[in-house]
């Protein structure tokens, strides 16, 4: 039976980084996948690689700080996979944000991305504002534009995977974790491949199967204790329409929301929702397919109205994200990453929440706890230096 420093279940974003990292820092590592390299929320995102303007509204200053550094850094690492993407406020006079609010809230943006000349902001003059062909300029005060990035998920995530590869990290795809014995030592993971069962041992098990994050800790043995979840999921629609010059940055007509209009692939990305659902399964639903196009069409007045839209539909994609049960809505819940470990349970970690941009952090975070419980080991690399893609 093969014996090993660290097993990952879960090869979305998050289980990548882990593994890239955990891998260049000397641990022998597998990281296993149920079905395929960021087939779940990793490849389901909407596309970007941002600090999180709106997280200042809620005062996540720290996430939004270690967001524009993570940017900065993929830009650097992955140049072929993450570029730099102009983004665009509209502020109308009946906007719940005025031009004051968000002067100040891309004046404090720009400055916590220092040093990054991604940090500069401007208003736009009025005649420059017909650059979005149909969007509706009455009422129309002002249109800032700022800075972020886009990026393929999925692509960036294989190319993590491939990069904790070639440090000597085992990954598998097709395997579903059927058993999970916790003991002093370690944990004994029965696993299925291909319809064979599979045993390893590990000195440390790490939870990066997102969505399905508790379900996976419902197979330990002896039984561990797991915080309550809400399943939220966000929707997007890609529409038969030219690709927008950047990314529209919208207040939603119908909530306190945010929602993007973006370029992808030529065409025109729409996203994204906050929707609960009671399972773990993304589903896009009609009333989110109303939703974003309400938006659009609130703004896009020459669209041709919601029945029109929905024929330009090309595609959909939704992707789950894991919040703490709470009260209030999703929109104003932190962002924060959890990584937890029962006492009772010292050599499982698991994850809960994260986002695209901030992966490698995370991922530092959870080396940190892995070193603190295995000790270190002789380090072949530094991720810090590693180009990716």
């Amino acid at each position: 039976m093969k014996a090993l420093d660290l097993l990952i279940i879960g090869a979305g974003i998050n289980g990548a980084g882990i593994a890239q990292r955990a891998a260049a820092a000397g641990y022998s590592v597998m990281l296993l996948e149920k079905s395929s390299i960021a087939a779940g929320t990793s490849s389901q995102s909407s596309k970007l690689i941002h600090g999180g303007l709106r997280y200042l509204e809620t005062g996540q200053i720290p996430l939004v700080y270690e967001a524009l550094k993570a940017r900065r850094e993929l830009l650097q690492l992955a140049p072929k996979l993450v570029h730099p993407v102009k983004f665009y406020i509209p502020v109308y006079r009946d906007s719940r944000r005025s031009a004051l609010t968000i002067r100040a809230g891309l004046s404090l943006y720009g400055m916590l991305s220092q040093p990054d000349p991604l940090g500069r902001f401007q208003s736009l003059p009025a005649p420059a504002w017909t650059q979005f062909p149909g969007l509706r300029l009455a009422g129309m005060t002002h249109l800032f534009q700022y800075w972020d990035a886009q990026t393929d998920d999925k692509r960036l995530t294989e190319a993590v995977v491939a990069s904790a590869e070639a440090l000597g990290a085992e990954v598998l795809q097709d395997c579903d974790c059927v058993a999970i014995n916790h003991d002093a030592k370690g944990c004994l993971v029965q696993y299925q491949q291909h319809g064979v069962m599979q045993e390893v041992y590990c000195h440390m098990l790490i939870n990066t199967s997102g969505a399905w994050v508790n379900e996976l800790l419902s197979r330990v043995q002896p039984a561990v204790a797991a915080p309550a979840i809400e399943w939220v999921q966000g929707s997007h629609l890609l529409l038969d329409l030219p690709a927008p010059p950047g990314v529209l940055y919208l207040e939603s007509c119908f909530d306190e929301r945010v929602v993007f209009v973006m370029p992808w692939q030529g065409k025109t990305l729409l996203g994204t929702t906050e929707t609960h659902r009671d399972t773990p399964e993304p589903q896009l639903t009609k009333e989110e397919t109303y939703y974003l196009l309400g938006i659009y069409c609130h703004y896009f007045p020459l669209a041709g109205g919601i029945s029109a839209l929905e024929n330009s539909i090309l595609g959909s994609f939704s992707g789950m994200r894991v919040l703490p049960s709470g009260s209030g809505s999703a929109f104003a819940r932190t962002r924060e990453v959890q990584l937890l470990s029962q006492p009772s349970h010292p050599h499982i970690l698991s994850l809960y929440g994260g986002k695209l941009t901030t992966f490698r952090s995370t991922a530092k975070q959870a080396l940190a706890m892995v070193e603190q419980q295995l000790g270190g080991r002789r380090v072949i690399a530094d991720v810090d230096n590693l180009l990716l893609g």
